[in-house]
């Protein structure tokens, strides 16, 4: 019997009914061992020596995996085909080989399949290999890079730039990109130009439209006519011409499909398609690769979904070509197939494109076994597959010159449209490029009427239209990922993880789509661009990861990559030991400018305090993060928060604090006021004043006196329990709106409520708070059922209190900020259970009672922790 590891659980059954009796499929549940969280894990003194540590649910992974191979005749790392792949093998391997009486002289082989189907399953174990060295060592000077950056350039923000997070290798750099963004939109001026369009007839009385491109003798560009004069004048011009068709030209054109999809490009159609996040994408991408349930079998649906090879394999690319023949029709199968080169430096990770695994399982046929995400992906994935191996479309695009003539005063025109005159791929698929081109010049309302040259044209109508140079757009998702790519910053596998920490670490926000830096992230930015401006140039993080390529092409030793990088990285840390918070200070005043100090209504100075009128505005440091104060501190108080709304903040201080009126029982004058934390209303002044926080989805300026009264009168008492005859309240409090009655909580939906909510409503929505367990809050009905845990008991998740988590027995595991939970899948569940596991999921009751244990308890606990002692890596 041989023991063949996964990463997955969800593939290892199927994986060992393919492979029957003489085989044991075991799950590792991804990485088995990690660089603990502390300084000195990665040493650069040693050599660069890396301590890795094995948390306690991957300890009893690896013990039923060396229990297993203990009795077996062999071992087969089969964990996925790429380079963290890779490593998880060589983790595994490593521990069971520091296990004595475990591996001894038996066989280790190492195999890659690209999809969970039998055939690539039997193909893999029919063609193993020994671990590939260098992948592993790409893995591990990747490791140990961020490491270094992040456990050395993160304490240098903690202390120079209090409130910020953390700083890392790549997301640095993917930050930077959208801050920069943001600059340009904020520094663009926008320039006025003027479009004319004329609405002409042929003979034959069929109306067309033709654009001005010339005049003056002249070729005009797009902001040649600058203004309104100028277009007037043009106007008429036209209005008093002839025109006349000097030429027609009809040119037909082909437009051939795109390749399959890789990592990236799957991310930017989901993305633009789909309205899926990057991390959406790859999980549901993960369900459809290890398998879904089919008329009763386990079948993956893809290939593997983590690669930069657009290739397909010539059996994948024979069935494609079947399926458009039957499917589509004979003429829109080449008579060749479509081969294409992948553009990936590492060959070594040039895997085949994502494709289905069975081009016969078409969308439609297999819709009733998915949900609606994976069935939405599958049919983009399998219709980008299927277009790449078909004819190209055939399009007319037709071009007509105009001469307008009024008494000898010429100006030209142009009419273009095109005739999809066969689609071919476009039956099955339209990128987003086409979708563009369709709207613009493919569709009916595009198409040309017959024009013959030489014929006079009529005249209809003439357009003057106004408009203004537009800045550049912020990055999606999508293009962001598209962008990264192309200067060859981080690997696509990684870039929905680098996302997700942007958005975790509150460094960026995404608003319709788009990506918004927030204050936080672009004061990181401008620190790092001013201070440590080498590790976030595009150009140097490219290099370093050509450098990792060649790393894992055996070109280059890992080792020595390492010590270059942080020859340089650590002089960059010890000059900043003598940095002040003052030279910080003026260098992000300068950089961030227009974020600190916006332009004033009225013009002036937006750096003077709108408060004393004679101090000078400036960025001030807090535990809390930055935030915006006048220099004349203690005198002056005005502070505001960092934010793009700085301007109106300013102009709302200028009557700072804004009166309300007047409290009608005390005679105490009410306020509105702005914050470091935000806008709030104060009653009264001094230490004594009562204060109350705008709630959220309230803007203060739609905050009169009768809301101030009202937010100022809470904890509301609603009236006395029928039944104990105590009072019960009704406030809001940190986590929102709340009902409090002897000492028991029940939340409210709404603010309104808490303003508005009756007695005998209150009692009611204590009574079922109280029917669901007193003093805890019920359980949530489970919103997504994910199966068993391999040690027994549901895991599901739900949505708590503090958003949605996933649960297993007592253990509950907050999503990742952004993570849709019902695209979680079972091993990103098991990954976060094992997680919150290893960090100990005790409540503070119970932390208390472990230390009144006993000696023998705590001698107990010793000898555990002995057991789990961290093991160092060998080279």
């Amino acid at each position: 019997m041989n023991v063949v590891v996964v990463e997955s659980p969800a593939k290892a059954k199927t994986i060992n009914k393919y492979l029957g009796s003489d085989y044991k499929v075991l799950a590792s549940f991804g990485h088995v061992r990690d660089l603990p969280a502390k300084d000195g894990s990665v040493n650069p003194d040693e050599d660069f020596d890396m301590t890795w540590q094995v948390d306690t649910a991957s300890n009893k992974r690896l013990k039923e995996i060396s229990d297993a191979v203990k009795s077996s005749d062999g071992l087969i790392l089969a964990t996925d085909p790429d380079r963290e792949g890779e490593a998880i093998s060589w983790h595994v391997l490593e521990v069971l080989r520091n296990k004595r009486g475990v591996l001894g002289d038996k066989p280790v082989k190492r195999v890659v399949f690209n999809a969970i189907t039998k055939q690539a399953v039997l193909d893999a174990m029919a063609n193993p290999r020994d671990i590939d060295a260098s992948l592993v060592d790409a893995y591990l000077a990747r490791r140990a890079l961020d490491y270094l950056v992040g456990f050395n350039l993160s304490p240098v923000l903690w202390r120079k730039l209090p409130g910020a997070r953390s700083a890392g290798r790549v997301q640095s750099v993917a930050l930077r990109l959208v801050c920069d963004r943001e600059s340009e939109i904020e520094r663009f001026i926008s320039d006025e130009y003027w479009q004319l369009a004329a609405h002409l007839k042929t003979p034959r009385g069929e109306g067309f439209e033709a654009r001005l491109v010339s005049a003056d003798g002249q070729r005009l560009q797009k902001l040649s006519i600058g203004n309104e004069e100028d277009a007037t004048r043009l106007k008429k011009l036209l209005e008093g011409a002839s025109f006349i068709a000097d030429s027609v030209e009809a040119k037909p054109t082909r437009r051939n499909p795109a390749p399959p999809f890789t990592t990236s490009t799957l991310q930017q159609a989901a993305s633009s398609k789909l309205s899926f996040n990057a991390s959406r994408t790859m999980q549901v991408a993960q369900r459809l690769y290890e398998g879904l349930d089919i008329g009763g079998e386990t079948v993956g649906l893809i290939t593997y979904m983590r690669t930069d090879g657009v290739q397909m394999a010539t059996e994948a690319i024979d069935g494609a070509r079947l399926v458009i023949a039957s499917h589509f029709g004979e003429r829109y199968r080449p008579d060749q197939p479509r081969h294409y080169s992948t553009k990936a430096k590492n060959a070594q990770e040039a895997h085949e494109a994502i494709r289905p695994t069975d081009f016969s399982r078409t969308p439609e046929s297999v819709k009733q076994h998915l949900d609606s995400d994976q069935f939405r992906l599958y049919d983009l994935v399998w219709k980008r597959a299927i277009a790449s191996q078909m004819a190209p479309a055939e399009i007319e695009r037709t071009t007509v010159e105009i001469t307008a003539d009024n008494n000898g005063e010429r100006a030209g025109l142009r009419a273009t449209g095109s005739v999809i005159r066969f689609d071919g791929f476009i039956a099955a698929y339209t990128d987003q490029r086409d979708d563009t081109e369709s709207a613009d010049d493919g569709d009916d309302s595009r198409r040309l009427p017959a024009i013959n040259a030489k014929e006079d044209l009529a005249r209809e109508k003439i357009d003057a239209t106004q408009h203004f140079t537009e800045p550049p757009p912020r990055y999606s998702e999508a293009s962001l990922i598209k962008k990264m790519e192309e200067l060859g910053i981080g690997r696509p596998s990684t870039y929905a993880a680098t996302l997700a920490t942007l958005r975790d670490r509150e460094y960026v926000t995404i608003d319709n789509r788009k990506l918004m830096p927030e204050a936080k992230g672009r004061l990181v930015t401008a620190f790092l661009e001013n201070f440590f401006d080498r590790y976030v140039e595009y150009d140097f993080t490219a290099d370093l990861e050509e450098k990792l390529d060649r790393i894992s092409a055996g070109e280059l030793k890992w080792k020595d990559v390492l010590r270059d990088f942080w020859r340089d990285f650590l002089n960059h840390i010890e000059g900043t030991k003598e940095l002040r918070i003052s030279n910080v200070l003026d260098a992000l005043n300068e950089e961030l400018a227009p974020l600190v100090f916006p332009t004033r209504e009225d013009g002036s100075n937006p750096r003077i305090c709108p408060k004393c009128g004679s101090g000078n505005l400036s960025l001030k440091l807090s535990r809390y993060g930055a935030f915006v104060g006048c220099s004349n501190y203690p005198e002056c108080a005005y502070t505001r928060q960092l934010s793009a709304d700085g301007a109106a903040d300013d102009a709302a201080a200028s009557n700072d604090p804004q009166d309300l009126g007047k409290d009608p029982h005390t005679d105490e004058p009410i306020t509105l006021r702005t914050g470091r934390f935000g806008p709030y209303v104060q009653r009264g002044e001094g230490k004594g004043a009562k204060r109350s926080g705008i709630p959220k989805g309230w803007k203060p300026e739609d905050v009169d006196h009768e809301k101030a009264l009202a937010l100022l009168s809470l904890p509301r008492d609603v009236g006395a329990h029928p039944e104990t005859g105590k009072m019960i309240s009704a406030g809001l409090g940190r986590y929102g709106p709340f009902l409090l009655h002897d000492g028991t909580y029940a939340n409210l939906e709404s603010i309104e409520d808490v303003f508005s909510i009756g007695l005998n409503r209150a009692v009611t929505v204590l009574a079922e708070k109280m029917a669901k367990g007193p003093g805890r809050r019920a359980k949530p009905a489970a919103l997504k059922e994910l199966g068993d845990h391999p040690d027994g008991g549901a895991i599901t998740v739900r949505d708590g209190r503090y958003g949605p988590y996933v649960n297993w027995g007592k253990i509950n595991a907050t999503l990742p900020k952004g993570a849709d939970p019902q695209s979680i899948t079972v091993e990103k569940a098991l990954e976060l259970i094992a997680e919150k596991a290893a960090k100990g999921g005790k409540t503070k009751a119970k932390a208390k009672t472990t230390r009144k244990k006993t000696t023998k308890k705590a001698t107990t606990t010793r000898k555990t922790k002995a057991k789990a002692k961290t093991v160092k890596a060998e080279e």
